[in-house]
Parts: structure tokens; sequence; C-alpha cells
């Protein structure tokens, strides 16, 4: 330690993404603080008791593929510091209508077998990128940068820059198979017809296949205690209840990373960048915001088709064109009359998440930003369309606007919780444009946020790439990223 200082690195915010980078450079032998706002760490890895006492509901993110799949969870080996993950039956079931649901299941071809005339095309667009998912995801979750495998990565540039739209009307035939795959396009929050659309639907049918979409035992809170735990026993300290205002608040440290978007970065560090950068964060944009809903319920979700019983996540979507329109409403300013519907229900497969007998779910639809709108009629309403009685199990329900989702978090800028939109230049190029992404010109100022690359998701990739920036601009240590397990 330079005792010129009080640490190697501060850290504020303690998402996932924060706490990653901080772990990473811990593990580096640094010794980093981490300053959160709220009275625990967690960021959208947080679970608590917001409908009843004894009912464990995920705040934000509760169904987990990326963070499966993230090569930088296993490398610090998550699992050895108490994370478990559960998985599902199935992945993912997509309900189409009254009558029919297709589920995504860990077989490529046990899924193709349900895509009639599609399946072959389905297989030969997904088994690739199945088969070789932890390659693939080593390349796409992190920056621009030379792949380690470039005809793999060609392959999925291909497919992953066009608009999700445009992949199904070129591959599929029948509804089902497009459906599924527009279902997966949405999690991005773009309209479906916007170039580089299909990719986060690539990425998650892929890691469906690869490894699941498992939820934490116990509830996503989980995952920040195991971060919490791997940082602490590399001597790490996180501070909780301690709203940073300006840089100068903080301890002094070699290096200072910012679990931030660019908004909160130009309001806390604006100060310690030159003008033209604090104006290219200015002009960061951010996507639309959701509404999201949890329950306690008296028993399961009386589902229709009995098939959706077997996946931790359920959307309610419809066709193509459904989810199209809905997706497009939203941009556009309003709130869709049919939005799509993302659900989960992680106490069927958890007994941690609520009481012997009794379960919890939660869902979500997208909004425009900032919205106040109450949207839980229509929510409900479309659950109760495909499990009719629902209504009769709830228990207790909990709401938060996109408004309120921001007052949670001020990383949700209008509800966005995914750090910023992320149509194609916002893809490629997160926060602005520059060879290091997480470096800013601040020599000792450092993003880490899920306004860097690769993006949103609990993944922690992009904490990661960002403690490497520090280690090699700050600590001169090698550049080379290593995901081997310690």
């Amino acid at each position: 330690m330079d005792f010129r200082f009080d640490y190697d690195a501060v850290v504020v915010g303690a998402g996932p993404n924060g706490l990653t980078a901080a772990a990473t450079l811990a593990r580096a032998g640094l010794g980093v603080l981490v300053v959160e706002a709220a009275a625990t760490p967690g960021g959208g890895t947080r679970t608590e008791a917001l409908t009843l006492p004894g009912f464990a509901h995920d705040v934000c993110s509760a169904v987990h593929p990326l963070g499966c799949a993230s090569p930088v969870f296993r490398a610090l080996d998550l699992e050895g510091h108490g994370l478990v993950w559960i998985h599902p039956p199935a992945p993912l079931v997509h309900v189409l209508d009254e009558e029919r649901a297709v589920t995504l299941h860990r077989s490529v071809a046990e899924t193709a077998r349900e895509l009639g005339r599609d399946g072959s095309a389905y297989a030969r667009l997904l088994g690739p990128f199945s088969e070789r998912f932890a390659a693939l995801a080593e390349m796409v979750l992190g920056p621009l940068r030379f792949p380690a495998e470039p005809a793999l990565m060609a392959r999925f540039g291909v497919q992953a820059l066009r608009s999700a739209a445009g992949l199904v009307e070129a591959r599929f035939a029948e509804p089902a198979a497009g459906a599924l795959l527009a279902g997966l396009a949405a999690h991005a929050m773009l309209p479906l017809d916007a170039p580089g659309s299909a990719a986060i639907g690539l990425i998650l049918a892929a890691a469906g296949h690869a490894v699941g979409w498992p939820v934490a035992r116990g509830g996503s809170r989980a995952i920040a205690a195991a971060l919490v735990e791997c940082l602490r026993r590399d001597g790490g300290q996180v501070l909780c209840d301690t709203r940073v205002q300006s840089l100068e608040a903080l301890p002094r440290a070699r290096a200072y990373v910012l679990d931030l978007t660019p908004r909160q970065v130009v309001e806390i560090a604006g100060a310690a960048l030159p003008s033209s950068y604090r104006e290219r964060l200015r002009r960061f944009r951010y996507g639309p915001g959701v509404f999201k809903m949890d329950w306690a319920l008296r028993g399961p979700i009386p589902w229709r088709d009995p098939r959706c019983a077997q996946a931790a996540t359920v959307h309610l979507a419809g066709s193509l064109r459904e989810v199209a329109a809905a997706e497009a409403a939203v941009h556009a300013g309003r709130v869709a009359e049919r939005p799509f519907v993302l659900l989960a229900q992680p106490s069927l497969f958890d007994g941690q998440r609520a009481p012997d007998g009794t379960h919890t779910a939660w869902a979500y639809c997208h909004v425009p930003s900032g919205s106040s709108a109450d949207v839980s009629a229509l929510i409900e309403a479309e659950i109760e369309r495909f499990a009719p009685g629902f209504q009769d199990r709830v228990l207790g329900r909990a709401c938060r606007s996109a408004a309120d989702m921001e007052r949670y978090n001020a990383n949700y800028v209008g509800g966005d919780i995914n750090g910023g939109l992320a149509d194609l230049r916002q893809l490629l190029f997160r926060p602005t444009p520059r060879l290091d992404p997480y470096a800013t010109p601040a020599p000792d100022l450092f993003l880490c946020s899920a306004s860097t690359p690769p993006g949103g998701g609990v993944h922690g990739m992009c904490g990661y790439w960002a403690a490497r920036s520090v280690l090699r601009r700050v600590f001169g240590r090698a550049a080379a990223p290593t995901f081997t397990k310690s």
C-alpha cells in the first residue's frame, strides 16, 4: 500500500459490476473500498420482502443466463463463495396464444422439434452458437477487440447485426420460431426492426441451450453476497449507507471506479473531466423504462398450458407481430394496450422464496421512459388470459412504475434497467467511442457500469474489464485478460 493514499482503489456503487471490479482488483492484491448509497450491496441483485413477511422477492433481476455463463463469475468461483444455481426443467416458455406455447429446451434438437417446418432452420441458426457458447461469450461480453475465434465471431456478427424482425422473416416460415426469437430479442428494449436488435435474442437463446436460465437459491441477493464474500476474503471492504455527492468526499486513492451511468458520472465527477468528454456523456441516450409487479400467491400460477410451470421465465408475448407492436408503442411514447410481459416464478424451483404452500412471482413490461403510469391492470389481465384464476391466488402485490424505479436506484434513469439504450451505435460504442471505453480522460477515473461494454445484464463483465483497465493504466500490470479460477 502506498501510504500517500488510503486505498489503491475506491469503487462507487455496489451493483454486480462494481462488486466484480472490486473483487478483481482485490484478487490482484490491491487495497479496495466499495462505497454504496443503499443500506445493502447488490444494485440489481437485491432480494427483499416487498409484499408480505416471509416472501422473498427479487427487486430487479431474477433469472440469470448471463450470470451462469459469466467468465468472470466462474473465475472468481462464486459457487465456492456460497452461490447455488437452480436450473428449472426448461429455460423459457413463450406463450403464443390461449391454446399454444413453445418451449426453449436445453437441447437445440428438442426445441427444434416444437417448431414444425422451421425446426431445421432454427437448429442451423442456434446450433453453432450453442455448441461454442463458452468461446462466444468471452468474445461478446466485452469491448470491441480482435476476436479470439474470428470465424465464429464473424458468423455471429452477420446475424446479430440484423434486425430481429428481418432475421425472423429471412429464416422462418411459421409463427412459433419467430415469436420465440422476437420475445428473446425484446429483452434489449429496442424496436424489433432496429439494426442490431437480433443480437441479444441470439445470445439469450444460445445461453439457454448452453447453460440454462437459472435462478439463484435464496434470491438474487445470493449473487451479491458471493461477490462481497469473495471481495472480503481478499481484503476488500464495503461501506454502505454512504451516498457520494462528489469525488472530493471520497478517501484518497490511486484510482476511482464508478459503477454509475453517464448522468451520475457528470454530477459526481464532472469537475475532473474535460468539458468535451462531459458533453459526450451528456449526449448518452437512455432507453425505455419498466413497470414491475411482485406478488405473494396462495398457490402456483394456474396456467392453462402446464408446460408454463416447467420454466422460471415465461414470456406472455404472442406472435412476432404482437411483440413488435408492443415495443413500437413504447418507443413512440405510448403504453401498449397489449404489453409484452416478462414473468418469473422462481419459487416453483426454490423453496426458500415463500412459506410452505405459497409462492412468489414477478413480472414487468416496457413503458416509456420516466412514465409514472400504473399498468398493473394490463399486466394482470395478460396473466389472467393465460392463467384463469390467477388474481384469486393473490395474497399481496407490490408495484413500481418507471419513475419509481429511478427513485429506487439512480442508475435506472427513466426506469431503464439496461444502463442505456442498446441500439447499434451504443451497443458497439458505450458510453462514448474510445479505444478503452472504461478509462476517462482523467488518469485516475474509470467507469464500470452497464453503460460500458457489454451493457446490461447480471454478468459482472463491465466491472471485470474496467478492473483490467485500472490494473494496466494505473498499476502497470499485464493487460492480457485471464479467466483462470484461482
